[in-house]
């Protein structure tokens, strides 16, 4: 890499992306392309010869631009946010400048070490018990998702299992969460070879506001202890994808501790706002967990990917999770004196995702960091507010974070009427290019999820969508 070449053409990709983002508001936020649309604008196969920088950058903005779903617009309020930041993207920037493959201590020091120190910082800031910290018998690590996270624990908790009933047990282990528990649990048993019929998804109810009822896991574990089936895992969730429930963590980890599942806790979305001591209390039980996890590439500045993973014992995930083939044996990693993230993973290979993090936490702080999740939050408030002011619609779900999760709900009328009017009116502020939204179902209501949480949002966002769905609310009503 030529050093002159690199500062040419860097500049020219910094104005690029600069621009973009001054210009976003300017885009439909969710792409209005048919499938198929690019194949008709691009060529059959790649050039011989090289092409220039500005004729690329040309054909990104006339072809690649207009199949993109916009998720940093200030207009972007669907499924939850995954922010982007000038720190974020300064520390992705100098990441893929020095491109290092940190797989174990040896390969790059810094990175490891740095990684250590970074989510030893977040673990503190999240009071997290001391079990989780670097120093302790675990510690954190940096997986690319929450799935990513998920899987390697489960594995983690089946492979300690299994070394004590024998192998022969697998198809008799149970994994539990709810019906509100994230898909990738679903996935990660099916990698895992969790038996599909084995995976218990715990129905929860309106009136616990959908959270995970510890009366029926405890139904659920007796019932298959008494079927001469292992209890496994638990995934609980702060913050579920549907409508942000919060499951009772202390009442569940004691009842996991009781009979001697693994507890892991998925707070993917919702643990960035537990850095606010207000919120801090959601994650009451925590010490009972064996596992925690956080997305900060969602709600904390951080560009994607940046999954960050906390376990309580790092000797489960080793244990399960290391290779060790004589040629990446080097003095460090035989004499255990340095850990070599290589075997808290999947894959063998790892970016230097930690600088992001790090550049993230040192140049807005944590007070500035603070102050962005309440923003988020003091908006989501507004919009419930507005929603609340029209008698047309109906608030389904409590507000816990920064999502509203609403309706609209005509009088008289039956149900299937109104999930198909709310599919009608999502598909028309969609279709509109003005903002995007997505939805879920909740007790078989049709169900509007507005998600605060896209850095540029400002409170005249948060009333133009509020207006764009009232029209868009009449003129379905008016028609029907």
């Amino acid at each position: 890499m030529d050093a002159e070449q690199l500062r040419e053409n860097a500049h020219k990709m910094v104005d690029f992306i600069a621009d973009y983002y001054k210009n976003i508001e300017t885009f439909p936020v969710l792409s209005q392309v048919e499938p198929g649309y690019l194949q008709k604008l691009l060529p059959d196969s790649a050039p011989m010869q090289p092409e220039s920088l500005q004729a690329v950058l040309q054909e990104v903005e006339s072809a690649i631009l207009p199949g993109v779903t916009h998720w940093q617009s200030p207009d972007y309020f669907a499924y939850f946010p995954s922010n982007s930041s000038v720190a974020g993207f300064l520390g992705e920037m100098l990441s893929a400048g020095i491109n290092m493959v940190g797989f174990s201590w040896i390969t790059s020091p810094a990175a490891t070490e740095l990684e250590m120190i970074v989510l030893d910082w977040l673990a503190n800031l999240l009071n997290l018990p001391q079990h989780f910290l670097s120093k302790g018998p675990g510690g954190g690590a940096i997986q690319g998702t929450a799935s990513e996270a998920l899987l390697v624990v489960l594995l983690a908790s089946r492979d300690k299992v299994l070394r004590e009933v024998g192998k022969d047990a697998l198809p008799r282990l149970v994994v539990y969460g709810s019906d509100q528990t994230h898909s990738s649990l679903q996935k990660a048993c099916q990698i895992a070879g969790v038996h599909p019929e084995n995976l218990r998804l715990l129905r929860t109810e309106r009136c616990n506001e959908y959270a995970l009822s510890p009366e029926s896991l405890t139904d659920a574990i007796s019932h298959d202890v008494a079927s001469g089936l292992i209890p496994l895992f638990l995934c609980a969730t702060v913050g579920t994808t549907s409508s942000t429930t919060v499951d009772p963590l202390l009442a569940l980890g004691k009842i996991t501790k009781r009979y001697g599942i693994w507890f892991h806790v998925d707070a993917a979305y919702a643990g960035s706002a537990c850095i606010c001591p207000e919120y801090r209390h959601h994650l009451n039980g925590i010490e009972e967990a064996d596992s925690f996890n956080m997305n900060c590439h969602k709600w904390f500045l951080t560009n994607f990917d940046c999954s960050a993973l906390w376990i309580k014992d790092r000797n489960a995930l080793i244990q399960s999770l290391s290779t060790n083939p004589e040629y990446l044996k080097n003095k460090a990693s035989q004499g255990s004196t340095v850990i070599d993230y290589k075997d808290w993973q999947i894959p063998l290979g790892r970016r230097f995702r930690s600088l992001k993090l790090w550049m993230v936490l040192r140049l807005y702080g944590v007070e500035n960091l603070q102050s962005y999740i309440r923003n988020h939050i003091k908006l989501a408030q507004h919009f419930e507010h507005l929603v609340a002011q029209d008698s047309r619609f109906e608030i389904v779900a409590t507000r816990t974070f920064s999502l509203v999760c609403f309706r609209l709900l005509p009088s008289n009328k039956t149900e299937e009427y109104v999930n198909k009017l709310n599919r009608d009116l999502l598909d028309a502020v969609n279709s509109s290019g003005k903002i995007f939204i997505s939805h879920t179902v909740l007790s078989g209501k049709y169900i509007l999820r507005f998600a605060v949480g896209a850095p540029l949002t400002e409170e005249r966002h948060i009333i133009a969508a509020w207006k764009l769905f009232q029209e868009a609310a009449s003129s379905l009503l008016e028609n029907s």
